[in-house]
């Protein structure tokens, strides 16, 4: 028994669509009167509207085919329903995804150019490992881990993309490392891997086969404001876990601004982003000033960060709390001079690792920055 389903958005894209039905399957067009395509929380979703249409494309699909797709799509808590759209020149009663309540109010652009260009490529190594995980985890599980897929796969190709100098270092790449076996033995927000591998030693050779495990996490950014007329900075303080598994009395952390890069957003884009969000300021991209990027703890994480100093004023910078309440965030924020974040590092009092970096790099680096 075959099933016509109508596809409108993200999986227009051939790749995407490949990687979610675990096959290629032929699309032709179609259009669905009555329809025009909302833009919610980046994805598009169609409501009824008497005087528009929404284009699309019309696949046939076997039953293993269209349990994929009921699985993917359950993960963005879409259900099937039935709708007439056009496809030849005939009218053909269809299935569609969406949300059990049709969004209201004014629609909201989405661009499939602009996602493509974006984020297809990342959505089709991540939705990959999701089916590959599919075997192994709740569907719980893998509906909070894949915004993190998305995530790693867009850090994934800014690491191929990336410059990566060996003047030092051995010149050496990814082929001298020789994976016989990978696992992923835990994957909810944040993923596990192990690989039994084998790499390249120092005198050619080959290394034993040996298991090692990181905890798998995306690219993000820290961004430290600075004034430098007034020589202040602004620092964000917030209860964080990893002190309090730890055994810490104190669980509250003195930090720069930081968050995860999204998907489609550039390393600057999201320094802005997160500023706005945590510290309330509205900075331009030509306010920040890159410190390094970094892995902060290679031998066991994933995550890699660029840093940042923002040139700003803080003369009228708000000393408040803010955060998203969608993520639970409480950020209270501190406008201090320079040399107390110096004596509050020299103190202990200051225990982030990229804060303490930053405030160094400033160190070096604020007579020049005055002088513009």
């Amino acid at each position: 028994m075959s099933t016509d389903v109508f596809l409108f958005g993200t999986l227009r894209h051939d790749g995407l669509r490949a990687a979610v039905l675990g096959t290629h399957v032929p699309a032709r067009p179609a259009t669905a009167p009555e329809f025009l395509r909302f833009n919610v929380s980046g994805y598009p979703v169609l409501a009824r509207a008497a005087t528009e249409q929404v284009d699309g494309v019309l696949v046939t699909l076997d039953a293993a085919a269209l349990a994929r797709l009921d699985f993917y799509e359950a993960l963005f808590d879409y259900r099937r329903e039935v709708i007439t759209v056009l496809s030849d020149g005939a009218s053909v009663q269809v299935q569609v995804y969406g949300p059990e309540v049709a969004p209201q109010g004014l629609a909201q652009p989405w661009s499939f150019s602009d996602w493509c260009a974006g984020q297809a490529d990342a959505a089709v190594i991540a939705t990959r490992e999701l089916f590959a995980l599919g075997a192994i985890y709740a569907p719980e599980a893998l509906k909070t881990r894949y915004p993190m897929l998305l995530a790693h796969a867009a850090s994934q190709m800014r690491a191929g993309q990336s410059s990566q100098p060996a003047t030092l270092r051995g010149d050496w790449d990814r082929g001298d490392v020789v994976s016989r076996q990978r696992m992923q033995p835990y994957a909810y927000f944040f993923g596990v891997q192990v690989d039994d591998l084998s790499f390249r030693r120092f005198d050619g050779s080959e290394s034993e086969v040996v298991r090692r495990a990181a905890f798998v996490m995306s690219d993000a950014v820290t961004l430290l404001p600075y004034d430098p007329k007034l020589d202040l900075v602004l620092v964000i303080e917030q209860f964080r876990y990893g002190p309090y598994v730890r055994g810490d009395v104190n669980c509250w952390s003195l930090e720069p601004i930081a968050g995860r890069i999204d998907p489609g957003e550039t390393p600057e884009e999201c320094a802005l982003r997160e500023t706005q969000e945590e510290a309330q300021l509205h900075l331009m991209k030509n306010a920040l000033v890159p410190v390094g990027a970094s892995y902060p703890s290679p031998g066991a994480i994933s995550e890699y960060l660029y840093s940042y100093v923002a040139l700003c004023d803080l003369s009228r910078a708000n000393e408040g709390v803010s955060g998203l309440d969608t993520e639970a965030e409480n950020i209270r924020s501190h406008v201090i001079p320079f040399d107390l974040l110096i004596a509050l590092i020299g103190s202990g009092e200051v225990q982030n690792g990229p804060l303490i970096q930053t405030a160094y790099w400033l160190a070096l680096n604020k007579a020049r920055l005055q002088r513009g």
